[in-house]
C-alpha cells in the first residue's frame, strides 16, 4: 500500500541550513521534501509522488522569470541574442552548479540503482532537482520568492561567466570575429566619470556596425575587456559554458 510523504525523515537538522541558503522558509515543508524524492527512490518505497511535477513547474517559472530578467536588464539586445543568453541561464550545467551550492545532492532521496551509479553527482539529476526546487518555491509562496531565487541564480551565472571571459576577452572576441568571417571588434569610448584621480570608464564593442556589449573599467584597458567579455556573453550564447 502505497504511503504519503512526509517531512519527516532525511531532512531534520538538514532540513534548516537548506532554508537558510535558499533565503526561503517553507510552510509547507512536504514539498521540498517531495523536491528532492527521485522516481527510483518513491517506486521503491512505495511513496505517491516524486520530483517530477515540481520539476515542471518548475522549469516553467524559472523560464518566465528568466526572459523577464533579461527582458529588463538588457534593453539594447535583440531577441535573437536574448534567446541564447536565455539557453545559457536555464542549462544543465548552471542548474545543476546551483544545485551544488545548495548542497542537493546530499539530500537526494534516490533508489539503489541510482545511488549505486552516482545520482548524487549528475548533472541531469541536479539541475532536474534545482527546478523541483524552484517549483516548490513557487507553489509555497508564490512568484516574488521563487523569482528572488532565481534571480540571484541568474546573476550568479552571468557573473561567473564574465569573470572567465574578463582574463583575455578582446583576444577571444577578435578571434571569434575572425573565424566567422565579421570585422574586427570596435571599442569606442562612451563615458567618463569621476575626478582625474579616480575616473571611470565606460566603453562599447561593436561588431559589424552593432552594438554589442557595454563595460566600465577605471583605466580604459578594463573597461575595453569588460564591453568584449559583455559582447562574447552575446554573441558565444549557450556554447560559451
Amino acid at each position: 500500500m502505497a504511503q504519503r510523504l512526509t517531512s519527516g525523515g532525511i531532512f531534520g537538522r538538514r532540513l534548516s541550513p537548506l532554508e537558510e541558503k535558499l533565503g526561503y522558509r517553507f510552510r509547507q515543508p512536504d514539498l521540498i521534501d517531495l523536491a528532492v524524492t527521485h522516481r527510483s527512490h518513491a517506486n521503491e518505497h512505495g511513496l505517491l509522488g516524486n520530483y517530477e511535477r515540481l520539476e515542471f513547474l518548475g522549469d516553467a517559472v524559472l523560464g518566465l522569470v528568466t526572459a523577464d530578467w533579461l527582458y529588463d536588464t538588457m534593453p539594447d539586445v535583440a531577441e535573437g541574442e536574448l534567446s541564447k543568453l536565455k539557453s545559457f541561464l536555464v542549462s544543465r550545467p548552471v542548474l545543476a552548479r546551483r544545485a551544488r551550492y545548495l548542497e542537493l545532492g546530499e539530500l537526494l532521496r534516490l533508489g539503489v540503482g541510482e545511488e549505486r551509479s552516482g545520482g548524487r553527482t549528475k548533472d541531469s539529476l541536479l539541475a532536474d532537482c534545482m527546478e523541483a526546487v524552484i517549483g516548490a518555491v513557487y507553489l509555497d509562496g508564490g512568484l516574488e520568492p521563487a523569482g528572488e531565487l532565481i534571480r540571484e541564480l541568474l546573476a550568479e551565472a552571468l557573473e561567473q561567466r564574465r569573470t572567465r571571459f574578463l582574463g583575455d576577452a578582446k583576444t577571444r572576441l577578435q578571434e571569434l570575429a575572425q573565424a566567422e568571417g565579421w570585422s574586427l571588434p570596435d571599442y569606442r569610448l562612451i563615458e567618463s566619470s569621476g575626478p582625474d584621480h579616480s575616473k571611470l570608464f565606460t566603453f562599447e564593442c561593436r561588431l559589424n556596425g552593432d552594438r554589442v556589449g557595454v563595460g566600465s573599467g577605471k583605466s580604459k584597458k578594463v573597461a575595453e575587456q569588460a564591453a568584449a567579455a559583455a559582447a562574447l556573453e552575446i554573441v558565444e550564447g549557450p556554447h560559451a559554458l
